[in-house]
């Protein structure tokens, strides 16, 4: 059964990335896709997420803190470990990102909208594990 599996517990930091807030898991947070054989995508408790990376001018459609932020941690995660080391490529991640995000009730328009954006916008991030961290 896929879906989120329990609360997702942050404290937000004073530090700041490109202008966007940053939280750092309390506890452990995880996924689990629609896949048969898939198992549970856990962000481990210290992981430091900006959740969705949405350009300011973008904020009225979806906010860093908007309604796709648990699906954002998740993506955030996998991009950081680079899939977790190669369990998942970039589309895969982009794809689970997609998935969860229609968990929680996202909008079609907006879920197809965001997943573009991880598309086109996302390869700089891809194994950038030095701007979010496991501390």
């Amino acid at each position: 059964m896929s879906g989120f599996s329990n609360a997702l517990v942050v404290e937000v930091l004073e530090a700041k990335r490109d202008g966007r807030v940053t939280a750092k898991l309390l506890q452990g947070f995880s996924y689990t896709p629609q896949a048969p054989d898939a198992e549970p995508i856990e962000a481990p408790k210290g992981f430091v997420t900006d959740f969705a990376s949405v350009p300011w001018g973008f904020w009225n459609i979806e906010p860093p803190l908007g309604q796709a932020g648990r699906a954002a941690v998740v993506h955030d995660y996998l991009y950081a470990t680079k899939g977790l080391d190669g369990r998942y490529s970039r589309a895969h991640a982009d794809a689970i990102f997609r998935e969860a995000l229609g968990d929680l009730g996202v909008a079609r328009w907006k879920r197809s909208l965001l997943w573009a954006a991880v598309r086109v916008g996302g390869r700089r991030g891809w194994g950038r594990d030095e701007i979010l961290s496991v501390t």
